[in-house]
């Protein structure tokens, strides 16, 4: 895959929902960027069709379905996955995201088949993925282009969570993954997250998410504890907004870039979501779980290494309802027992990360 690059002048862009740039030219400045997506996307129940009796599998939407509908179903879903993730940032990057974080997946299986098909094949995408002990059977992941991140390192950690009405009980969630490599020789941390959902109210369940968000910041404080300056972007479905005490508080993140402090990150969504932009609809109200945390090694002006350039909600009109009562909600994949030929019931969110490019050589 060939490298792509982007002329711009720093500073002068257009921010909204979706990805934008412009080519500037004045009389003494014209730079050259190479630019790379980071992209997340919630998959809604990307299960194949087979019964696991090691998981509760047979609560997803495709096996409630009739047996011999299941393979066209999970074929028809993959295809409309590979097909939204290759054009997440692409008109920007002129390429596929350089890494995904994934969830609502339920194993290796279904990546390994999302990747063949036709959309991502040419683009070499790897996989890492762990089985997460989540009781719904399913799991976060992440998958690399391999000619542009290489991965040294990864790990997952368990999110140890107990009821708060019976502390006996153990709490059974999705694991945070983290994956450390390089793309294109800049050192960089992926937390790839889906923290507990909000059953039985938002209230009752955020301990949970609280608890989540806790050993998230534990996490990036122990990569931070090896370099201050080390560049982490967390990144997931946490179940709350940018509003939320799981984010503000018990993870700390800002919403202003300018007042990040090194050992802190910034939150590029929570201005978004003041402003009505979000990755989910319910009851006619607009809300932003899917976001991506950056630390401050991604932050200051020296574009000699990979620095954050903008972020945004990939929202476009195929990815909307189309009618109905729903109408510009999310074009979920399953909708009153069967397969509706849409998407996700969420929006994929995504950073673009560009560095200086010496043209005089």
């Amino acid at each position: 895959m060939k490298k792509q690059f982007l002329l711009l002048v720093l500073g002068l862009f257009l921010i909204s929902c979706g990805p934008t740039a412009t080519t500037t030219n004045t009389s003494n400045t014209k730079k050259s960027y190479q630019v790379n997506t980071i992209a997340f996307y919630n998959l809604e129940n990307l299960f194949d069709a087979e019964d696991d009796p090691s998981k509760n599998d047979e609560y997803s939407p495709i096996m409630e379905m009739d047996e011999g509908l299941r393979q066209s179903v999970y074929e028809k879903k993959l295809k409309n996955m590979a097909s939204v993730i290759k054009q997440i940032g692409s008109d920007v990057a002129q390429n596929a995201p350089a890494v995904v974080g994934v969830c609502e997946i339920e194993n290796k299986k279904v990546l390994i088949d999302l990747l063949n098909e036709p959309d991502l094949l040419p683009y070499n995408y790897q996989i890492v993925h762990y089985e997460s002990p989540d009781r719904r059977g399913i799991d976060v992941g992440l998958i690399y282009q391999k000619d542009l991140f290489q991965v040294s390192n990864s790990v997952s950690h368990e999110l140890k969570v107990f009821r708060s009405d019976n502390p006996d009980k153990k709490v059974y969630t999705r694991d945070q993954l983290v994956v450390s490599g390089f793309l294109n020789g800049d050192k960089m941390h992926f937390i790839v997250n889906h923290w507990p959902s909000r059953s039985g109210g938002e209230a009752r369940s955020s301990y949970l998410r609280e608890a989540a968000a806790d050993l998230n910041r534990k996490i990036a404080d122990s990569l931070l504890a090896i370099d201050p300056y080390a560049k982490i972007i967390t990144m997931g479905d946490f179940n709350d907004g940018p509003y939320n005490k799981s984010i503000k508080e018990n993870f700390g993140a800002k919403p202003e870039k300018e007042s990040t402090k090194l050992k802190e990150f910034y939150n590029p969504f929570e201005n978004m979501q003041k402003s009505g932009i979000g990755t989910i609809a319910y009851r006619d109200s607009w809300d932003l779980f899917d976001q991506m945390l950056l630390s401050h090694g991604f932050l200051d002006k020296d574009y000699s290494t990979y620095k954050y350039y903008k972020a945004g909600v990939f929202n476009p009109p195929f990815l909307a309802t189309p009618r109905g009562k729903y109408k510009g909600y999310p074009f979920r994949s399953f909708s009153n027992g069967g397969f509706s030929g849409g998407y996700s019931d969420h929006f994929p969110v995504f950073v673009y990360l560009i560095k200086e490019i010496d043209t005089s050589l």
